[in-house]
């Protein structure tokens, strides 16, 4: 079996996240508070639980803060090299584009906005067992007609990569984290954009390489929509989504250091408080993510939603399925709904807004 301190992890953080706008006009998105920790935290703890080592992450977009934050990784018991893209390079670019920081003949590569509670050794001993140039880590969902399939045979062997279809022929998504050989990674063709997804892995299949699928029905979300980002930070608090970096930390709510929460205020649905967040008398928080230095004011309501650093939601306003930029100010008695997004900085006076994105 793979010793995993022989293998590399490679995180890509390349993408500029606009799904998430507002919030990533300021921040990458894998560096958004999360359960009150940057995401990329919860990724990096399981890597190094896994007893995985060093790390390789592309970076591109606002690349300097994820060296600000994790250095050379030795908080964390790892070891962070960074790489930079100057273009854009796409899934399949970013990979080939880090190959020359490699150690090793096993790489771990992970989409770095993924919440996933994969056993990573059991996938690398997957990778072994089958003698696979590339093993894919697929996760059976519910309803796969959102997301390209990737059908397996008995074996395990991957067969095909199919695009959306309203008649899927399996339940098995692409769960956006890899084992690949480090001579296929060589291969890659560098200095261009190419998608792992769409270019890399049928054009492996098709010159005749063994890719194999290791399929589980682990926890899992890519936290690329507001939506998912409110629900994987909830899911982390309430001890659904594991994190070795909360080291226990569950509950309905996870108020920081340094928060205030006055008498009566309700924080339920797996709540995130950021530190020096103040959350006034009656308000009423149920599954929000309530970045540091934001002010809740008395009986406002915050429903499945992001308020972002140092914003102001004014009395008994009403926040649901929204996101609030950073030092937005939300007047008394406002109500935003269903998708409501307000720009960093935007100040919206008592009363004057009523949104909601029906139709």
């Amino acid at each position: 079996m793979t010793n995993p301190a022989e293998v590399d992890a490679v995180i890509l953080v390349g993408g500029q996240g606009t799904r998430l706008r507002p919030l990533t006009l300021s921040a990458p998105k894998p560096m958004l508070p999360t359960a009150g920790l940057p995401f990329l935290t919860h990724l990096l703890s399981r890597i190094a639980a896994a007893g995985v080592t060093h790390v390789v992450m592309g970076t591109s977009y606002k690349a300097e803060v994820f060296e600000s934050e994790f250095g050379d990784g030795s908080k964390l018991g790892l070891q962070i090299d960074y790489v930079t893209e100057t273009d854009a390079l796409g899934t399949g670019g970013a990979i080939a584009n880090v190959a020359g920081h490699l150690r090793h003949d096993t790489a771990l590569v992970f989409n770095g906005d993924v919440l996933s509670g994969a056993d990573l050794g059991a996938l690398l001993d997957s990778h072994d067992n089958h003698q696979a140039d590339v093993t894919l880590h697929l996760v059976r969902v519910g309803d796969p007609r959102a997301f390209g399939c990737v059908p397996t045979d008995p074996d395990g062997v991957v067969t095909a990569f199919l695009e959306k279809t309203q008649d899927p022929p399996t339940d098995q998504i692409n769960a956006g984290c890899y084992v690949f050989k480090r001579d296929v990674i060589d291969r890659i063709p560098k200095g261009r954009a190419l998608s792992v997804e769409r270019e890399v892995f049928p054009g492996l299949l098709a010159d005749g390489h063994r890719v194999c699928g290791y399929v589980d029905a682990s926890y899992w979300r890519d936290m690329g929509t507001p939506e998912d980002f409110v629900r994987g930070s909830a899911d982390l608090v309430r001890g659904i989504a594991p994190s070795p970096a909360l080291h226990g930390q569950r509950g309905e709510s996870l108020v920081h250091d340094g928060a205030g929460v006055a008498p009566g205020a309700l924080l339920i649905g797996g709540t995130v408080v950021g530190r020096g967040a103040e959350i006034g008398a009656g308000a009423r928080l149920d599954g929000a993510v309530i970045f540091d230095g934001v002010r809740v004011e008395a009986g406002a309501v915050i429903e499945r939603s992001i308020i972002g650093f140092g914003a102001r939601i004014g009395p008994r306003a009403l926040i649901r399925d929204g996101v609030i930029g950073d030092g937005a100010d939300i007047g008394a008695r406002c109500e935003l709904l269903r998708g409501a997004r307000v720009w960093p900085g935007v100040s919206i006076p008592d009363g004057g807004l009523r949104f909601s994105t029906d139709v």
